[in-house]
């Protein structure tokens, strides 16, 4: 249940960012936090990752949909087995960023990116995105270091 009220908050901040970013940054302009490193800038990604398969935003919804119910089907297995709880936040993150993400694509048809780090050339991401790849790297630990097997 803890994973459930998790990705629960984690949606309800990645939105409620989102909305910051729309009401402050797309009329007033992009914003540094830390001068030089990280700041905030409003976008719109039609596309996923590094926007790729931009503009196809039917056949991503379709993808997110499936992965999503496949990452709740291994989430619901991890906790039933009783997995590492590396795993089980991996999947709590990677749902919570694929949500967060979909539902901008289908409300908006777009994802709103706004956190950009300005000593590197790196894309505009969000708190979503940040989710996905926290959680991709906490299931690549759980497989190499605690021998996890999907």
């Amino acid at each position: 249940m803890i994973y459930f009220i998790g990705m629960a908050l984690l949606i309800a901040f990645d939105q409620w960012t989102k909305k910051w970013a729309i009401e402050s940054l797309m009329l007033q302009g992009p914003k540094s936090w830390i001068e030089g490193l990280i700041g905030f800038r409003y976008a719109e990604n039609t596309g996923a990752a590094f926007s790729i398969l931009r503009d196809k935003q039917l056949l991503l919804i379709i993808l997110t949909s499936v992965i999503i119910l496949g990452l709740c089907g291994y989430l619901i297995k991890a906790i039933r087995t009783d997995a590492h709880v590396t795993v089980k936040w991996a999947y709590m993150l990677l749902i919570s960023g694929a949500i967060g993400n979909f539902i901008d694509r289908v409300r908006l048809n777009y994802v709103v990116d706004f956190l950009e780090f300005r000593f590197i050339n790196f894309p505009i991401f969000n708190i979503a995105d940040i989710c996905v790849v926290v959680g991709v790297s906490l299931l690549a630990i759980a497989t190499f270091f605690f021998k996890y097997d999907f």
